[in-house]
């Protein structure tokens, strides 16, 4: 039997997410600067921070809540798209999270699969179209791999890891078919997607600390 990680005071796994946001903040609006408007670092340090705040002014909250704080906060706090995408993708996971004390690895991939499904429903990006979905859906699939030869839970996060690290690599040589960006044709090839790289941080992010609360 996998090891399975205690959610019930897990409210730290998602401050930690907006540490690794504000820490990566001027490095996500350089990117975004290539072929979009330069502030995807600020907003979301924006919308993350808020969350931070308010988490900090309650007693830990499970997973399950802190991840339900941070979906609405980024609703209110995250102009353009990223404020629905993300905020719906936590909200979703959020949802398949809460009532449960105990996070496996399969209740983990629902999560993923429920979040992931979320965004597809407001938004029409695919695999390919150089958005965030390049770094989810690889994610999602190397998870679901290792789950697959039954790897220990830290080791399907890590295949997780990987999947994401890929996937954000994989934009540079992609054209922007989606958003903003797609206007410049062409000439979006040749640098990342924003997105797709404040994602990669998201998972990596939640990788390792879930990696940390699992027992020894």
């Amino acid at each position: 039997m996998s090891a399975a990680f205690d959610m019930r005071e897990a409210g730290w796994v998602v401050q930690d997410l907006v540490a690794a946001i504000n820490e990566h903040r001027d490095y996500l609006s350089e990117v975004d600067g290539a072929i979009g408007d330069g502030d995807h670092g600020i907003n979301m340090s924006k919308g993350f921070s808020l969350c931070g705040e308010r988490l900090s002014q309650s007693p830990p909250p499970s997973l399950a809540a802190a991840l339900d704080t941070l979906s609405l906060t980024l609703m209110e706090g995250i102009g353009g798209s990223m404020g629905p995408l993300y905020g719906s993708f936590f909200l979703a996971m959020s949802t398949a999270l809460e009532g449960h004390p105990m996070l496996d690895r399969q209740l983990f991939l629902k999560a993923l699969d429920e979040g992931i499904a979320a965004v597809e429903a407001i938004g029409e990006a695919k695999v390919g179209d150089k958005t965030l979905m390049d770094t989810l859906i690889p994610a999602r699939d190397a998870f679901r791999l290792a789950l697959g030869r039954d790897l220990p839970f830290a080791a399907c996060l890590q295949a997780m890891q990987q999947g994401a690290a890929a996937g954000r690599d994989s934009t540079r040589a992609l054209q922007a078919r989606i958003g903003r960006a797609s206007r410049l044709g062409e000439r979006s090839i040749g640098v990342l997607d924003a997105g797709a790289c404040s994602c990669a941080l998201i998972l990596d992010s939640l990788a390792k600390s879930l990696q940390a609360g699992l027992p020894r």
